[in-house]
């Protein structure tokens, strides 16, 4: 019983982070922890930004 009340809780946990990530994705608020602005993260959350032409993470240059 107890197994199955964690499980659930853990399943509740994991929707709200997805709904969370999935409406942040919506709001153009994306994982990148710059902002967006590639030049202000010195290529920390980027590896090498300007060789591949702009941030991976944000899509932006």
């Amino acid at each position: 019983m107890g197994t199955a009340i964690v499980a659930a809780i853990v399943a509740v946990l994991v929707g709200l982070v997805i709904f969370k990530m999935v409406k942040d994705k919506k709001a153009g608020r994306g994982s990148c922890s710059c902002g967006g602005n590639c030049g202000a993260c010195a290529g920390g959350c980027h590896g090498n930004a300007h060789a591949s032409g702009g941030c991976h993470k944000c899509g932006t240059h």
